[in-house]
């Protein structure tokens, strides 16, 4: 049972590039969701909601489509960190993450717009990070790329350098957890082989 159109309702080129390694293809609606209005709590339960207000927002004007919503934030030291304001912030969280840990929590939830039915899940990572010098705090932040991103580092771009270590799914470190999407399509009634994409 497969629909005409999968949906990824995220405007991430990371989980694009995530799932279309894994053989998808889906179509990008940015669900425009504004997440300053969403009060935070535990960081699993704040990814989660996030999650599916991008969802749900997309789904609704969608017909016979599988929508998926994802978002990550990270979890350090007892707080939830989403996206740096500012070059400065993400400088500081650098000074404070550099040889310690924290937990990448992502939201995944999926709509059958048809069926009218939809999941939500969470999935955690931990993160170890590796002890870096001021002087690469400061050439990562130049670059522009840990603003764009939630925790202020990447897993499979220029921050990669200064992971020293996971323990879990790396793809949930990117943005969305393949392992655990196959899983909640196929409680949807769903094979996942079914979606790959036929170039």
């Amino acid at each position: 049972m497969t629909p005409a159109r999968l949906i990824l309702a995220s405007a991430s080129p990371a989980r694009l590039a995530t799932l279309r390694a894994a053989g998808l293809d889906p179509e990008v609606v940015v669900s425009g969701v504004d997440e300053d209005s969403v009060e935070i709590t535990d960081a699993s339960s704040y990814a989660l909601r996030l999650a599916q207000l991008k969802a749900v927002a997309v789904a609704a004007d969608q017909p016979r489509a599988v929508v998926i919503g994802c978002d990550s934030v990270l979890e350090f030291d007892g707080e939830v960190l989403g996206k740096p304001r500012d070059a400065a912030d993400a400088t500081a969280r650098w000074q404070r993450m550099r040889g310690n840990s924290g937990v990448l929590h992502t939201g995944h939830c999926v709509i059958d717009t048809h069926r009218e039915v939809w999941l939500a899940r969470s999935a955690a990572t931990q993160v170890r990070f590796a002890p870096i010098s001021d002087d690469e705090i400061a050439a990562y932040v130049g670059t522009g790329e840990p603003l764009r991103v939630a925790g202020a580092f990447t897993l499979d771009g220029l921050g990669s350098a200064y992971v020293s270590g996971i323990t879990g799914d790396p793809h949930n470190v990117v943005g969305i957890s393949v392992p655990l999407l196959r899983v909640m399509l196929d409680e949807l009634g769903f094979v996942w082989h079914e979606f790959w994409h036929q170039p």
